[in-house]
């Protein structure tokens, strides 16, 4: 019988039940690829709103997490471009959404770093712009300058993955792991979309790319309803 560590599956009513107006929440995916269709449907249908985004990108208007970006739902985003959804440029153009830029592999080591508990790191990306190094503290190491980049955590992550099994231990469906791994680390609350979820020690685990140890929650995906995507 499964103790209480194992009985990680659990419902999208649940799920919600820790994002709140408000939060700061990260999310895996690339474009529009990757990201849990099912949570950022079901944060749309209950409303939840005033979000601080996480990721990679803004999506696109109708597609992944820019949904909740275009309908309004997120006060602030911090991701590396916002060039695929028109919407988000317009609403920063307009003073109605703050967005904080990063390179992506910056990023991406900005969320490493969140999820493994380092300080910070030092990069030399971005020193000589101004939108990249602005108010950030500079560093010297063997005669070299660097900028010191936060780490980022967020309240909740959400990711999205093919396969689990009931302890929470994910593998993903190609490039549909893109920034999933990192984002699954660095949640101080971690919720696993998923499109199957199979019996323990079904899954090799040559093949699982993220340890259950970081899952807190696992829900059945619903799938893409493309009526979603095209409303």
């Amino acid at each position: 019988m499964l103790d209480n560590r194992y009985k990680k599956i659990s419902t999208l009513e649940d799920a919600l039940s820790h994002i709140h107006d408000g939060s700061s929440l990260m999310f895996g995916g690339f474009g529009g690829i990757g990201s849990p269709p099912t949570l950022i449907e079901g944060i749309l249908d209950k409303g939840i709103r005033d979000l601080t985004l996480i990721g990679n990108d803004t999506g696109f208007p109708n597609i992944g997490i820019g949904k909740l970006v275009s309908r309004g739902h997120a006060k602030k985003c911090i991701v590396s471009h916002i060039g695929s959804n028109p919407i988000a440029g317009q609403l920063m153009t307009d003073g109605k959404l703050d967005i904080e830029f990063s390179p992506q592999g910056t990023l991406a080591e900005r969320i490493r770093a969140g999820g493994v508990g380092l300080g910070g790191i030092l990069v030399d990306v971005g020193i000589d712009n101004e939108i990249v190094s602005g108010g950030k503290q500079r560093i010297v190491v063997d005669s070299k300058e660097y900028l010191l980049e936060t780490p980022l955590t967020a309240d909740v992550s959400i990711v999205f993955a093919q396969k689990a099994d009931p302890f929470g231990n994910l593998i993903y469906d190609k490039s549909a792991r893109n920034m999933n791994p990192l984002v699954a680390m660095a949640g101080k609350f971690t919720i696993a979309e998923v499109e199957e979820i199979v019996p323990l020690s079904e899954l090799d685990p040559e093949q699982i790319i993220t340890p259950g140890i970081y899952i807190d929650m696992i829900i059945k995906s619903k799938g893409v309803n493309w009526k979603w995507v095209w409303e």
